[in-house]
């Protein structure tokens, strides 16, 4: 993960800034959003003075990216104000846009300071079986699609990797964390947030129907993208991800969610909208 967030600059210019990136490797050899969309924010906070850092971005996965091809990451400079910047930054391949994202930056103001509490009576991410223990029996390659990812995954109750159990409900919470040390500086834990902000998201969406991940034929694909940052912390610490669905109609889901420190502090709070196709979908409902 730190490998692909470290973009390289280009001395390639048009009226934009450039910079390029490489993907994971990914089983099933698509980009991940997560990461072009983390990407994303630090080409364009490359363009920022260090004092001003994200608070809020929206962005459009275009097209599914390859993860064997390089990414060309160009900035435009839409605005800089007295205390807030704004940027856009387009993710190519081959010259065809894959991701299409409005980012804000904003200097550290003094203002109103309040958050909606964690949720509490939850069992802690040490109590939790990780990843692997609800994969057992698996092919090693359909496990790898669970697996191969830098960050620990603590569902709160079971997950839906392979089937639902319990109450069909749009909500679900489950631990995040990066599973090794990140560096100290606050860039990497901002990008890295954003890089796992896309994962699971979209499960509160596919729970309430009784659809899980090995569903034959289903297809799920992140159609947009939005995330506040609200205040810092460690990616790589233990923080709790409270998700929920309050709508799906027509072939779309919408997802938000909550990321919170360990100690009940509010990080960020994000939105995502994605296309889901269940094949037999009166049977799911």
């Amino acid at each position: 993960m730190l490998a692909v967030l470290n973009l390289a600059g280009s001395d390639a210019r048009t009226t934009e800034d450039i910079f390029t990136g490489v993907s994971q490797s990914m089983p099933l050899g698509r980009v991940y959003g997560g990461q072009v969309l983390a990407q994303s924010i630090v080409a364009a906070e490359r363009t920022l003075v260090e004092a001003r850092t994200v608070h809020s971005m929206h962005g459009y996965f275009l097209r599914p990216g390859d993860s064997t091809k390089g990414i060309t990451f160009a900035v435009d400079r839409i605005h800089d104000g007295r205390s807030f910047s704004t940027r856009r930054t387009q993710a190519y391949q081959e010259g065809v846009p894959i991701f299409s994202m409005i980012a804000s930056f904003q200097d550290q103001d003094p203002g109103l300071d309040h958050q909606t509490p964690m949720p509490t009576g939850l069992p802690g991410p040490e109590d939790l079986p990780d990843v692997e223990a609800h994969l057992k029996g698996l092919h090693p390659m359909s496990k790898r699609l669970f697996v191969d990812r830098p960050v620990d995954l603590r569902h709160i109750g079971s997950p839906i990797y392979l089937g639902v159990e319990g109450e069909r409900t749009p909500q679900q919470a489950v631990w995040v964390r990066v599973r090794r040390a990140l560096p100290d500086d606050p860039a990497i834990h901002r990008a890295a947030l954003a890089y796992l902000s896309d994962l699971t998201i979209q499960e509160s969406i596919l729970r309430a129907h009784g659809v899980s991940w090995a569903t034959p034929g289903l297809k799920v694909a992140s159609l947009d993208h939005a995330m506040w940052w609200h205040r810092p912390g460690r990616a790589d610490d233990w923080m709790l991800y409270v998700q929920e669905s309050p709508s799906a109609r027509g072939g779309r889901g919408l997802a938000t969610g909550r990321i919170y420190s360990a100690d009940g502090t509010l990080l960020a709070s994000v939105a995502q909208e994605i296309m889901v196709r269940v094949p037999d979908v009166g049977s799911a409902d």
